[in-house]
């Protein structure tokens, strides 16, 4: 059998854990045979640049540099994807056979088994078109999905690698931004703009400070909810009258309705908005009608690769579903995406590995939970706490060398 992984979408802190994860599967699969007796061989490949270097027939022998157990651990704490990444979108089967054709004459040329697509909503879109469009040609190749991104808005998983690691940056961060927004006498007003198109799943886990002891962000305002400027001004207002510092956690995704004076209204391959410029936005109306010091914050891409400060269940866990792909692959199914199931009755949290059809999760969003909401619609409510706390434990040290996080590269 030959294997080959490719990651795709956005990067996180997480992905190159899941990419380790199918390879190490591959060498247990290995093992296994050996030990079997059967003459059966295991290779392993990486497709560099997602689907888009897939068409390109751009695949390098992983075990020409994973074979060392060094340079495997590293990757495993390495953000971004060391494959390199892409977004692209595959034409719906039917309507555009060529590229299809394409990719199959490249998986067999290279004698490709089962192919790995390590990424998001989009990239499910991806395993579920390929898988159905080799089932129907009669292909016995097998598409495997394995779940990443820091937004967590996939549905039919309890949370996705990644966002651990994202929301443990984020409380380093916030922790730090608010002990800085604390040394003024003066009124402040501070706007930090996070991450999230649709869902404001790690907006709203900035409600882990809480449970430090924090009293801020004092306001929480994700997509789910109705936005208006007039509100937020209300609400910073009324916050100003009993705290010296407000500090204000703000989704990229909220959309007031005069957002269009601040969206570039540019699209990418798959039609989402390019978003960015609620938190300068804001912090402009502050400046104009409160009048008080404010400023913005816009974390940006730091969310999405901040290895410094993973967390440690969220890397295990990544790693874990490119074990379990690797093992779906072997037993024949295709068409798959590995999904992490919460146990809701075990005393301590408890994940479970499986898996749902990748088409299930293609293109869906899985948006934060209204009950989680307060009904101003402006901060998040304590139950949310005992979902988000598990996801962060567990410290990662980068490896260092001159003075330097150390990070894996293939040549």
């Amino acid at each position: 059998m030959r294997f080959a992984v490719a990651q795709s979408g956005g990067p996180t802190a997480a992905i190159n854990a899941s990419l380790a994860g199918v390879y190490e599967a591959a060498m247990d699969i290995r093992r296994k045979l050996e030990a079997d007796g059967s003459p059966e061989k295991i290779e392993i490949f990486g497709v560099m640049h997602g689907v888009q270097g897939l068409l390109d027939g751009k695949l390098i022998n992983l075990e020409d540099t994973l074979s060392d157990p060094m340079k495997l651990a590293l990757l495993k704490k390495t953000p971004a994807s060391a494959l390199g990444s892409c977004r692209f979108r595959l034409p719906a089967p039917g309507t555009d056979e060529s590229m299809y054709e394409t990719l199959l004459d490249v998986l067999n040329r290279n004698r490709i088994d089962a192919l790995f697509y390590i990424g998001g909503n989009d990239s499910m879109d991806t395993v579920a078109k390929l898988s159905e469009w080799l089932t129907k040609k009669g292909s016995p190749i097998r598409v495997i999905g394995v779940p990443k991104t820091i937004d967590n808005d996939l549905v039919g998983t309890d949370h996705t690698p990644g966002f651990g690691s994202a929301v443990k940056y984020l409380m380093t961060t916030m922790s730090e931004i608010l002990r800085d927004c604390s040394v003024y006498q003066v009124q402040s007003v501070t706007i930090v703009e996070i991450m999230g198109r649709d869902a404001g799943w790690l907006t709203a886990s900035t409600c882990l400070l809480r449970r430090n002891g924090e009293q801020a962000p004092h306001f929480i305002y994700l997509p789910e909810s109705e936005f208006t400027v007039a509100q937020f001004l209300s609400d910073v207002r009324e916050a100003l009258k009993t705290h010296r510092s407000v500090v204000c956690a703000v989704s990229e995704g909220v959309s007031p309705p005069d957002a269009a004076l601040f969206r570039s209204g540019e699209n990418d391959e798959f039609g989402h908005a390019y978003l960015s410029g609620i938190g300068k936005y804001l912090e402009k109306q502050v400046q104009q009608r409160i009048g008080c010091k404010v400023r913005s914050v816009e974390l940006n891409i730091m969310q999405r690769c901040s290895a410094h400060v993973a967390s440690y269940t969220d890397l295990l866990e990544a790693e874990r579903c490119g074990i379990h792909a690797g093992w779906l692959a072997y037993s024949g199914q295709s068409g798959v995406m590995v999904s992490m199931q919460r146990n809701p009755d075990a005393y301590n949290y408890e994940i479970t590995f499986t898996e749902i059809p990748a088409a299930e999760a293609a293109n869906q969003i899985k948006t934060f939970p209204k009950e989680w909401i307060t009904p101003e619609g402006n901060q998040v409510r304590d139950a949310a706490i005992g979902y988000f706390l598990p996801l962060i434990q567990g410290e990662v040290y980068p490896d260092m060398r001159n003075g330097m996080p150390s990070h894996f590269q293939f040549e």
